[in-house]
């Protein structure tokens, strides 16, 4: 018989000595399908089996093992299935459905998005899974070792597989957008600093979705086709990661398992909610529509057992098959909820995470919120996670931007957020697991900050309604980038130096987003989700244009490993900093702009010494300690290149006595 009973694990489609094994979940259906398609042809069925629920069926999970003789000719897979279709169910037997754990997605020439949201069949116009291959290319992985950087030693580049090099003159044309563009530009990451690569979206999503980010996943275990160079993107995906570890460079995915490509009750059927909508969506409380947590028309059900196992299984898989050193979880806060879809402080699926050989030792980190819930701190339950730390980006933001009444609370972000991750038991948390930014890549690039008073959106098509209201940024006196007066130009300058350098001198984690460093724009677009042109796509002339200010941010990043002080877990301690004013006292009056503080090495010695004046006159500070040698001025955000960061050996020596700094600008003395 061409068709045998298979069996219930593992689910997806995996070769057996008499041909494929496939395990699909599927509870509430009533009957179920099995379709083969003719080579990599989505549109053409080679067979179509029914499967008899008496004999393919254990519990919850659909199985059948199909002979190598009946799979010949055949190269991808989907599944039809029946059931009820009314209240949480949404079962349509004419929906050609896409297994959850396809390893890679086919997609025919008439692949349609709008054919999956209405009536009738989507053969031919829907993605469908490859079959696993006869012989597996094996990757060479001999000699790769995870870098596995101490957290607090990390410096972390967001960056977009396809926006990093789409428009760089010296990446190979072929390789441009893709994996191995990357790879061309890792001279450029390590001269810069950069510990850590954190990846966009690279899961496959929908190419028919108005989409340039990525998050909105179709496939949690294929990567992205359209990131390869070449017709194998598991391959070129392994390859960029081997090509990082070797040079010191750690690896993290940015993964989305709050939600699906499947949108609303208007969204497409394309694997999920025809083959059980009730076990993988949080439905509203009628039952009929979906929970909308995370912005995009529905929310996984992560407290299930079933959707749990999928989120362990899918990064199991990419731990272990493309050796990533960890994971940053979008809306990472749906995560932590029940089965019901309310907060769970004992978060199962979170704690699995925490607990499992394989992922245990990885990094993992959260963005801790969604539309419903707000978690940055100890009120996140990952024990053991980062956090993305959006309190530091605004609070920085304001400060340089010269906001009231932010002294003390700067402070606290300088010192690695005692305030949010509590140092004392029984809720502690380490400042090493609080992720700084002033930017990422939902929002104003760095340069926008500083440019622009409002968002210019209108390009996404919702009217300039989508993206953030409140930002925090100020354009310095003009809006947008033409015509730009040299005294604004000037403070733009200056303000992006502070606010990179408030940023890699802060303890914690540093992150960069991709071209911040040479002041890369985005037209003053604050949420450029659809934008897959030149508006997201790096522009490496300012590379050039800018050589001053990534000259600047390599600076700080080499400056920042040399500091005892920034290279700890803990909060700082007395120990660790002293604070002052513009003299021996500390100044936290409601209209003060300046702070200066010392940091102390382990044997109780300053090794750095800064000032900082976001006040629009200049001022004279009074040094209160300095080393046995004398201090070097190592920063100066006013000052042109390279005297606004010499290399240590070429930095002036700084007589005893007072220092001016220049008005809205920092500077960092050092030996």
């Amino acid at each position: 018989m061409d068709l045998g009973v298979g069996r219930p694990a593992p689910l997806g489609a995996t070769r057996t000595e008499r041909g494929i094994n496939f395990a699909v979940y599927a509870r509430h259906a009533d009957a179920l399908r099995l379709l083969l398609f003719k080579g990599l042809d989505a549109r053409m069925v080679a067979a179509d089996f029914a499967l008899n629920p008496r004999v393919h069926r254990t519990q919850d999970i659909w199985h059948a093992e199909v002979t190598y003789r009946a799979l010949s000719g055949a190269g991808g897979y989907a599944f039809r299935a029946e059931g009820p279709a009314e209240g949480p169910h949404r079962y349509d037997a004419e929906k050609i459905l896409l297994d959850p754990y396809a390893r890679r997605v086919l997609f025919p020439p008439g692949h349609r998005r709008a054919a999956a949201k209405g009536e009738g069949s989507t053969l031919g116009r829907a993605p469908v899974a490859a079959l696993p291959r006869a012989a597996p290319r094996l990757f060479d992985w001999s000699g790769d070792r995870r870098p596995a950087h101490p957290p607090h030693r990390r410096v972390i580049y967001e960056l977009h597989v396809r926006g990093f090099t789409m428009r760089d003159p010296t990446v190979p044309e072929h390789h441009r957008g893709t994996y191995l563009g990357v790879i061309d530009k890792i001279p450029y990451l390590k001269a810069l600093g950069v510990t850590t690569v954190e990846l966009m979206p690279v899961h496959q999503f929908d190419p028919d979705e108005n989409n340039y980010w990525g998050y909105m996943t179709l496939s949690f275990f294929a990567p992205h086709a359209a990131y390869a160079a070449g017709d194998d993107p598991h391959t070129e995906l392994k390859t960029m990661v081997r090509a990082l570890h070797a040079e010191g460079i750690e690896v993290l995915l940015d993964v989305v398992y709050n939600h699906t490509t499947e949108e609303d009750e208007t969204g497409p059927t394309y694997g999920f909610r025809g083959l059980d909508n009730a076990t993988y969506y949080l439905q509203t409380d009628d039952g009929v529509g979906y929970r909308d947590d995370s912005g995009t028309g529905n929310v996984l059900r992560t407290g299930h057992p079933q959707v749990r196992q999928l989120v362990l299984d899918s990064l199991r898989y990419w731990a272990t098959e493309f050796r990533v050193d960890g994971f940053r979880y979008d809306l990472a806060s749906i995560l932590a909820r029940d089965i019901h879809g309310d907060p769970d402080p004992y978060a199962a699926l979170v704690t699995d995470i925490e607990r499992d050989p394989v992922l245990a030792p990885l990094l993992h980190v959260a963005e801790p919120w969604d539309l419903a819930a707000y978690q940055v701190g100890v009120r996140f339950p990952g024990k053991t996670w980062s956090q993305w730390n959006d309190r530091f980006r605004d609070d920085i933001r304001q400060f340089v931007k010269s906001d009231p009444r932010l002294v003390a609370t700067l402070m606290k972000r300088l010192s690695g957020s005692p305030d949010i991750f509590h140092p004392e038991l029984p809720y502690a948390r380490l400042a090493s697991q609080s992720i700084n930014f002033v930017v990422a890549h939902d929002g104003f690039s760095l340069n926008d900050v500083v440019s622009y008073n409002e968002k210019h959106n209108r390009a996404n098509g919702h009217d300039n309604q989508d993206g953030a209201a409140i930002n925090h940024n100020w354009n310095c006196g003009h809006e947008g980038e033409r015509d730009v007066p040299p005294a604004v130009a000037e403070l733009r300058s200056r303000q992006r130096r502070n606010l990179l350098t408030l940023l890699l001198l802060s303890n914690g984690v540093p992150m960069l987003y991709m071209g911040d460093e040479f002041a890369n724009t985005q037209g003053g677009n604050n949420n450029p989700y659809n934008q897959d042109n030149e508006t997201t796509w790096l522009n490496w002339r300012r590379r050039t244009e800018f050589a001053d200010l990534v000259r600047f941010t390599g600076r700080l990043t080499a400056l920042r490993r040399r500091v005892h002080a920034l290279g700890q877990p803990r909060a700082w301690t007395p120990d660790d900093v002293r604070w002052f004013g513009v003299g021996a006292q500390l100044d936290l009056r409601p209209d003060s702009r300046t702070l200066a503080f010392a940091l102390y090495d382990s044997a109780g010695a300053p090794e750095l010494y800064a000032m900082i004046n976001a006040f629009w006159d200049e001022l004279t500070f009074e040094v209160q300690v300095a080393p046995a040698g004398g201090w070097r001025r190592l920063i100066d955000t006013a000052r042109p290149s390279p005297d606004d960061a010499p290399v240590p050996e070429d930095a002036p020596s700084i007589p005893p006595g007072p220092v001016t700094v220049a008005p809205r600008s920092i500077v960092i003395l050092g030996m």
